[in-house]
Protein backbone atom coordinates (compact mmCIF):
# COMPACT_ATOMS: atom_id res chain seq x y z
CA UNK A 1 0.00 0.00 0.00
CA UNK A 2 1.09 3.50 -0.80
CA UNK A 3 1.93 6.14 2.16
CA UNK A 4 1.00 8.48 -0.59
CA UNK A 5 -2.67 9.74 -1.13
CA UNK A 6 -4.40 12.17 -3.98
CA UNK A 7 -6.32 14.66 -3.05
CA UNK A 8 -9.48 13.13 -4.83
CA UNK A 9 -9.16 9.92 -2.97
CA UNK A 10 -8.58 11.64 0.79
CA UNK A 11 -12.16 13.50 -0.09
CA UNK A 12 -13.42 10.03 -0.85
CA UNK A 13 -11.92 8.41 2.40
CA UNK A 14 -14.31 8.24 5.51
CA UNK A 15 -13.65 9.72 8.53
CA UNK A 16 -10.06 9.79 8.29
CA UNK A 17 -7.91 11.93 11.19
CA UNK A 18 -6.40 14.70 9.09
CA UNK A 19 -3.66 16.61 10.63
CA UNK A 20 -1.95 20.01 8.95
CA UNK A 21 1.49 19.91 9.22
CA UNK A 22 2.53 23.27 7.71
CA UNK A 23 5.94 24.12 9.38
CA UNK A 24 9.29 26.16 8.23
CA UNK A 25 12.49 26.02 9.89
CA UNK A 26 13.14 29.56 11.49
CA UNK A 27 8.65 30.26 10.87
CA UNK A 28 6.79 31.60 10.93
CA UNK A 29 4.63 29.45 13.17
CA UNK A 30 2.44 27.13 10.75
CA UNK A 31 -0.97 28.04 12.84
CA UNK A 32 -1.42 30.92 11.47
CA UNK A 33 -1.47 30.34 7.87
CA UNK A 34 -3.82 27.35 9.05
CA UNK A 35 -6.05 29.53 10.30
CA UNK A 36 -6.51 31.11 7.41
CA UNK A 37 -7.55 27.91 5.22
CA UNK A 38 -7.28 24.45 5.46
CA UNK A 39 -8.28 21.25 4.52
CA UNK A 40 -12.26 20.78 6.18
CA UNK A 41 -11.80 18.26 9.56
CA UNK A 42 -7.86 18.99 9.68
CA UNK A 43 -6.50 20.20 13.08
CA UNK A 44 -2.90 21.48 13.35
CA UNK A 45 -0.11 19.48 14.68
CA UNK A 46 2.89 21.47 15.61
CA UNK A 47 6.27 19.79 14.49
CA UNK A 48 8.39 21.61 16.94
CA UNK A 49 6.30 20.27 20.17
CA UNK A 50 3.59 17.56 19.01
CA UNK A 51 6.30 15.69 17.01
CA UNK A 52 9.85 16.32 18.69
CA UNK A 53 10.66 16.04 22.05
CA UNK A 54 12.77 19.48 23.71
CA UNK A 55 15.93 20.48 21.87
CA UNK A 56 19.00 19.43 23.94
CA UNK A 57 21.95 17.10 23.27
CA UNK A 58 20.11 14.46 21.45
CA UNK A 59 19.77 17.45 18.27
CA UNK A 60 17.04 20.04 17.47
CA UNK A 61 13.87 17.17 16.48
CA UNK A 62 14.92 14.72 18.94
CA UNK A 63 12.28 11.83 19.02
CA UNK A 64 9.48 12.63 21.32
CA UNK A 65 8.91 10.19 24.20
CA UNK A 66 6.28 7.53 23.76
CA UNK A 67 4.12 9.13 26.31
CA UNK A 68 4.28 12.59 25.19
CA UNK A 69 3.59 11.13 21.74
CA UNK A 70 0.74 9.40 22.63
CA UNK A 71 -0.84 12.77 24.50
CA UNK A 72 -0.20 15.21 21.83
CA UNK A 73 -2.14 12.29 19.01
CA UNK A 74 -5.17 11.69 21.62
CA UNK A 75 -5.30 15.39 21.93
CA UNK A 76 -5.74 15.71 17.65
CA UNK A 77 -8.20 12.74 17.48
CA UNK A 78 -5.70 9.77 16.39
CA UNK A 79 -6.92 6.78 17.40
CA UNK A 80 -5.23 3.01 15.91
CA UNK A 81 -8.65 2.24 14.12
CA UNK A 82 -8.56 5.30 12.10
CA UNK A 83 -6.82 6.37 8.75
CA UNK A 84 -4.42 9.14 9.30
CA UNK A 85 -3.86 11.47 6.89
CA UNK A 86 -1.21 14.15 6.70
CA UNK A 87 -0.29 17.18 4.79
CA UNK A 88 1.72 20.37 4.73
CA UNK A 89 1.87 23.39 1.73
CA UNK A 90 3.49 21.28 -0.99
CA UNK A 91 6.21 19.25 -1.06
CA UNK A 92 5.63 16.71 2.02
CA UNK A 93 9.27 17.69 3.78
CA UNK A 94 6.98 18.37 7.25
CA UNK A 95 4.28 16.09 6.86
CA UNK A 96 6.82 13.11 6.44
CA UNK A 97 7.75 14.05 9.53
CA UNK A 98 4.69 13.40 11.37
CA UNK A 99 4.18 9.87 8.94
CA UNK A 100 7.49 8.57 10.30
CA UNK A 101 7.07 9.45 13.78
CA UNK A 102 3.21 7.81 13.81
CA UNK A 103 4.33 4.71 11.68
CA UNK A 104 7.34 4.33 14.28
CA UNK A 105 5.09 4.65 17.06
CA UNK A 106 3.17 1.68 15.55
CA UNK A 107 0.32 3.64 13.84
CA UNK A 108 -0.76 1.34 11.32
CA UNK A 109 -2.36 3.73 8.59
CA UNK A 110 -0.76 6.73 7.66
CA UNK A 111 -1.06 8.67 4.40
CA UNK A 112 0.97 11.47 2.96
CA UNK A 113 -1.19 13.88 1.03
CA UNK A 114 0.94 14.07 -2.22
CA UNK A 115 1.36 17.44 -3.56
CA UNK A 116 -0.01 19.03 -0.22
CA UNK A 117 -2.78 21.50 0.10
CA UNK A 118 -1.15 22.96 -3.22
CA UNK A 119 -2.92 19.84 -4.91
CA UNK A 120 -6.31 19.93 -2.88
CA UNK A 121 -6.87 23.39 -3.78
CA UNK A 122 -5.67 22.81 -7.47
CA UNK A 123 -8.30 20.72 -8.04
CA UNK A 124 -10.96 22.67 -6.65
CA UNK A 125 -11.45 21.24 -3.27
CA UNK A 126 -12.93 23.41 -0.33
CA UNK A 127 -11.02 24.81 2.67
CA UNK A 128 -12.32 25.77 6.39
CA UNK A 129 -11.04 28.74 8.23
CA UNK A 130 -10.36 28.91 12.15
CA UNK A 131 -9.27 26.42 14.26
CA UNK A 132 -11.14 22.82 13.99
CA UNK A 133 -11.88 20.92 17.43
CA UNK A 134 -11.17 16.61 17.67
CA UNK A 135 -12.41 14.52 19.19
CA UNK A 136 -10.03 12.53 21.65
CA UNK A 137 -8.39 9.83 20.35
CA UNK A 138 -7.09 6.49 21.48
CA UNK A 139 -3.77 6.18 19.75
CA UNK A 140 -1.51 3.95 21.70
CA UNK A 141 2.32 4.36 21.39
CA UNK A 142 4.12 1.68 20.63
CA UNK A 143 7.64 2.77 19.59
CA UNK A 144 9.80 0.60 17.57
CA UNK A 145 7.86 0.04 14.48
CA UNK A 146 10.73 1.68 11.61
CA UNK A 147 14.07 1.67 11.89
CA UNK A 148 16.29 4.15 13.32
CA UNK A 149 19.99 5.07 14.23
CA UNK A 150 22.35 6.45 16.78
CA UNK A 151 25.23 8.47 15.83
CA UNK A 152 27.46 5.35 16.19
CA UNK A 153 25.76 2.86 13.89
CA UNK A 154 25.21 6.28 11.54
CA UNK A 155 29.02 6.58 11.07
CA UNK A 156 29.59 2.82 10.48
CA UNK A 157 26.72 2.76 8.07
CA UNK A 158 28.32 5.47 6.34
CA UNK A 159 31.65 3.38 5.65
CA UNK A 160 29.37 -0.61 5.34
CA UNK A 161 26.51 0.41 3.53
CA UNK A 162 25.13 3.62 2.31
CA UNK A 163 24.07 7.16 4.75
CA UNK A 164 22.58 9.65 2.51
CA UNK A 165 22.87 13.27 3.33
CA UNK A 166 19.38 14.83 2.88
CA UNK A 167 20.24 18.44 3.21
CA UNK A 168 21.16 21.03 0.41
CA UNK A 169 24.64 20.50 -1.51
CA UNK A 170 26.05 23.70 0.11
CA UNK A 171 25.26 22.33 3.63
CA UNK A 172 26.73 19.24 3.00
CA UNK A 173 30.06 20.39 1.31
CA UNK A 174 29.92 22.98 4.33
CA UNK A 175 30.32 26.31 1.98
CA UNK A 176 27.47 27.68 4.96
CA UNK A 177 26.00 26.14 7.77
CA UNK A 178 22.62 28.62 8.75
CA UNK A 179 21.79 26.33 12.00
CA UNK A 180 24.36 24.36 13.43
CA UNK A 181 27.88 25.41 14.95
CA UNK A 182 29.82 23.43 12.58
CA UNK A 183 29.84 22.74 9.35
CA UNK A 184 30.11 19.60 7.07
CA UNK A 185 28.94 15.83 6.55
CA UNK A 186 29.60 12.67 8.04
CA UNK A 187 32.67 11.13 6.69
CA UNK A 188 31.51 8.68 3.91
CA UNK A 189 27.73 10.13 3.50
CA UNK A 190 26.44 10.66 -0.02
CA UNK A 191 24.32 14.13 -0.85
CA UNK A 192 20.77 13.13 -1.80
CA UNK A 193 19.13 16.35 -1.20
CA UNK A 194 15.39 15.89 -1.02
CA UNK A 195 14.41 18.29 -3.72
CA UNK A 196 15.50 15.56 -6.43
CA UNK A 197 12.52 13.38 -4.76
CA UNK A 198 9.76 15.66 -5.97
CA UNK A 199 8.49 17.54 -8.97
CA UNK A 200 8.36 21.18 -9.20
CA UNK A 201 4.58 21.11 -8.24
CA UNK A 202 5.65 19.18 -4.92
CA UNK A 203 4.51 15.87 -5.68
CA UNK A 204 6.50 12.98 -5.46
CA UNK A 205 8.26 11.58 -8.72
CA UNK A 206 7.28 8.16 -9.47
CA UNK A 207 8.35 4.70 -8.23
CA UNK A 208 10.79 4.28 -11.25
CA UNK A 209 11.95 7.32 -11.08
CA UNK A 210 13.13 7.62 -7.69
CA UNK A 211 14.81 3.73 -7.39
CA UNK A 212 16.74 5.20 -10.53
CA UNK A 213 17.63 8.33 -8.87
CA UNK A 214 18.47 6.40 -5.79
CA UNK A 215 20.55 3.11 -7.94
CA UNK A 216 22.81 6.02 -9.05
CA UNK A 217 23.83 6.99 -5.48
CA UNK A 218 24.90 3.26 -4.95
CA UNK A 219 21.46 1.98 -3.18
CA UNK A 220 21.36 -1.30 -4.67
CA UNK A 221 19.98 -4.71 -3.39
CA UNK A 222 21.77 -6.22 -0.59
CA UNK A 223 23.21 -2.87 0.64
CA UNK A 224 21.72 -1.45 3.82
CA UNK A 225 20.30 2.11 3.98
CA UNK A 226 20.09 5.55 6.21
CA UNK A 227 19.86 9.12 6.18
CA UNK A 228 20.25 11.79 8.14
CA UNK A 229 19.83 15.24 7.77
CA UNK A 230 20.25 18.75 10.11
CA UNK A 231 17.43 17.88 12.49
CA UNK A 232 15.28 14.50 11.20
CA UNK A 233 13.04 16.22 9.31
CA UNK A 234 14.16 16.45 5.38
CA UNK A 235 15.82 13.11 6.36
CA UNK A 236 11.98 11.90 6.72
CA UNK A 237 11.21 13.17 3.37
CA UNK A 238 13.64 10.76 2.13
CA UNK A 239 12.51 7.84 4.07
CA UNK A 240 9.15 8.73 2.69
CA UNK A 241 10.71 9.13 -1.22
CA UNK A 242 12.41 5.43 -0.50
CA UNK A 243 9.33 3.67 1.12
CA UNK A 244 7.34 4.86 -1.94
CA UNK A 245 10.17 3.31 -4.26
CA UNK A 246 10.14 0.19 -2.38
CA UNK A 247 13.59 0.68 -0.30
CA UNK A 248 13.61 0.30 3.55
CA UNK A 249 15.50 2.70 5.33
CA UNK A 250 16.67 3.78 9.04
CA UNK A 251 16.61 7.27 10.32
CA UNK A 252 19.23 8.86 11.99
CA UNK A 253 16.76 10.84 13.77
CA UNK A 254 19.26 13.27 15.83
CA UNK A 255 21.30 13.80 12.37
CA UNK A 256 23.91 16.64 11.61
CA UNK A 257 22.48 18.21 15.11
CA UNK A 258 23.12 15.38 17.44
CA UNK A 259 26.57 14.56 15.31
CA UNK A 260 27.92 17.89 16.35
CA UNK A 261 27.41 17.60 19.68
CA UNK A 262 30.39 15.42 20.25
CA UNK A 263 33.83 16.79 19.05
CA UNK A 264 35.52 13.72 18.69
CA UNK A 265 33.19 12.52 16.49
CA UNK A 266 34.86 13.45 12.25
CA UNK A 267 33.60 15.82 10.00
CA UNK A 268 34.33 15.95 6.45
CA UNK A 269 33.62 19.11 3.82
CA UNK A 270 33.82 19.27 0.12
Amino acid sequence: MSPLITPSRLADLPEPAILDVRWRLGGPPGIESYRRGHIPGAVFCDLDTDLAGPPGLKGRHPLPSAASFESAMRRLGVSGSRTVVVYDEADSTAAARAWWTLRHFGHPDVRVLDGGLRAWISEGLPLAEGEQAARAGDFVARPGAMSVLDAAEAGRLAADGVLLDARAPERYRGEVEPVDPVAGHIPGAVSAPTGGNVEAAGRFHLPDFLRERFNTLGVVPGVRVGVYCGSGVTAAHEVLALEVAGIPAALYVGSWSDWVTDPSRPVATG
